[in-house]
């Protein structure tokens, strides 16, 4: 039975470096220091993969690294070959998944699930809480355009402001526009316990940048000053 990691920003902030899609971008991953690796299953995505490619990846990752998959409103035929070829973690969910939903995808998976939710306004967090008494994480990100064909991985942000000073009852993360340039930023803005980059570690769509994967880990895990 996989392990929910339990994030605590006296530990450090966490890293998942999401769109995995190649051998090499599994080991950059790990091999700088992140903790989370996502696939994705969603065919728009420039990183979609297929699930035996899914399964190659996730027997890649070294011990402790944990292998998330990112779902977009998955039925259960979908989850059941997914789940049943892939050695995974945790499940992403980053669709219109009704909380109700999630503690279906759960029992049906024996895995944990953190349920992704788009931030523009503050009218936007009150959706917020209405996972966090039944998702095992949330991660706030920032929310899509209306014209957009991914539910993530746009490479936009949102008023960290937003979510300063704020915490929830259960461990979180924060995605959105994340680089290697602002996440240090980010982190000091919101006190945010674990990130999630895709897009902003990319030399091109999809494509992974080891050297961008490193530099977003050094600056995402170096200390946040005190003054």
């Amino acid at each position: 039975m996989p392990v929910l990691i339990q994030p605590a920003r006296a530990l450090g902030c966490r890293v998942k470096i999401c769109g995995l899609s190649r051998p090499e971008d599994v080991a950059a991953a790990a091999g700088a220091g992140a903790t989370y690796g996502g696939f994705v299953f969603f065919g728009k995505s420039p990183r979609n993969v297929s699930i035996p490619q899914a399964r190659d990846l996730a027997l890649l990752a070294p011990v402790g690294f944990a292998k998330v998959a990112l779902l977009v409103d998955p039925d259960d035929a979908l989850l059941d070959a997914v789940t049943d070829a892939v050695p995974l973690d945790l499940i992403q969910l980053h669709g219109r998944e009704a909380p109700e939903r999630l503690a279906q995808i759960r029992a049906r998976t024996g895995l944990p699930v953190m349920k992704a939710v788009g931030v523009a306004t503050a009218d936007d967090l009150a959706t917020l809480d209405l996972y966090t008494g039944v998702a095992d994480q949330i991660l706030v990100d920032a929310k899509a355009p209306k014209t957009a064909d991914l539910p993530g991985g746009n490479g936009l942000s949102f008023d960290w402001r937003l979510i300063a000073g704020r915490s929830w009852s259960c461990p979180w993360m924060l995605a959105g526009g994340l680089t290697p340039d602002n996440v240090a930023e980010a982190i000091r803005l919101t006190g945010a316990p674990q990130v999630d980059v895709s897009s902003g570690v990319e030399s091109a769509p999809g494509l992974k940048d080891p050297t961008l994967i490193r530099a977003f880990t050094q600056a995402a895990l170096a200390p946040i000053p005190t003054t």
